[in-house]
């Protein structure tokens, strides 16, 4: 059985992990809220630059910036931008091949005179790349080289000797992200375009599911006006609490479970009632072709189970269920 390390055998209590944890964010909250007050004119440039470009984001860094390089490419990508990480080192040894001049490159330094970035501007200014760079020294030679400068904006690193990269890299992913919802903003991308990107896992099931895809569209359980109660009981048993009053193909009203409960409570005969007298009028309805979660969203907020679904011209085309949506993932 392993014991869990006393104060005494890690010579620290507490208090002070507590407080040297919460220098770290509070250091690194600091710097974010910072870096938010200061951002002007190079960030709309860069975003520009990004909207602009018909090739791939070229996104280089070295050591912790490589790291966060390389999750800014993805979110790039994710989000309907292609774009690429490329390491530095290898750049100069053949895999300056996938550039383009149609590209945009990020090069991520801190000090902005990582030797082995400075090795690949050149070979990006020949080739005719805009270069974005991000640093947190204007007048580095990284900084002079590119055409936009972001500047992080940070002089003290979380880390208490000052030396590892964390209050640095912190600014530089949200920075990253802030360039990546910017561009997709200014690029139309929708939800529908994130979903075709992301079709596995959760996330993509409720993106891609619509209502047309989960709905019931054979026996409906369908009445007309001058139907009376007890043909309502009979559906209401048997297709899963709802019946729908329909003229014309279309939804005149829904006759539900609830609706029968309380009828119950006031009518001692209640099969003899019109539908008429106890239908829901104008009822909510769900558009085929609308995604399964907005669907859900509007099903949970005013308690409702199963809705009529209607076509582009309102006509009736079937009946969605809120346990079958959710069994698809939409919720």
């Amino acid at each position: 059985m392993t014991l869990m390390p006393s104060e005494n055998d890690v010579g620290v209590d507490a208090a002070q992990i507590i407080a040297r944890g919460r220098r770290v964010l509070a250091l690194e909250a600091a710097a974010l809220s910072a870096s938010e007050a200061s951002l002007g004119e190079d960030f709309v440039r860069a975003v520009r630059l990004l909207v602009a470009c018909r090739g791939r984001v070229i996104v280089a860094g070295v050591g912790k910036s490589g790291l966060v390089g390389r999750k800014m490419a993805a979110t790039f990508t994710s989000t309907g931008t292609p774009s690429t990480f490329l390491h530095p080192v290898e750049s100069v040894h053949g895999d300056l091949g996938i550039v383009g001049p149609d590209d945009v490159a990020i090069l991520i330094s801190k000090s902005g005179e990582t030797e082995e970035l400075l090795g690949l501007i050149d070979a990006l200014a020949r080739m005719g790349v805009h270069i974005i760079a991000m640093t947190a020294e204007r007048t580095s030679r990284l900084a002079r080289h590119a055409e936009v400068t972001l500047d992080l904006g940070v002089r003290e690193e979380a880390c208490p000797h000052d030396l590892a990269p964390t209050t640095s890299t912190t600014v530089t992913v949200a920075l990253g992200d802030a360039l990546a919802v910017a561009l997709l903003q200014a690029k139309g991308f929708r939800a529908d375009d994130f979903a075709k990107l992301h079709p596995g896992g959760a996330l993509g099931r409720r993106l891609l599911t619509r209502v047309i895809d989960v709905m019931e569209s054979d026996r409906l359980p369908i009445l007309s006006r001058s139907a009376t109660m007890r043909e309502a009981v009979v559906l209401l048993a048997d297709r899963r609490g709802i019946a729908i009053v329909v003229e014309q193909e279309r939804v005149a009203g829904v006759v539900t479970a609830g609706d029968l409960t309380r009828l119950l409570e006031r009518v001692a005969d209640v099969l003899s009632v019109p539908v008429a007298d106890v239908m829901t009028m104008s009822p909510r309805l769900a558009l085929e072709h609308e995604l399964g979660s907005a669907v859900v969203h509007r099903m949970e907020k005013h308690g409702i189970m199963a809705m009529p679904v209607v076509d582009d011209s309102d006509r009736l085309v079937g009946v969605i269920h809120l346990h079958d949506l959710m069994r698809a993932g939409a919720a």
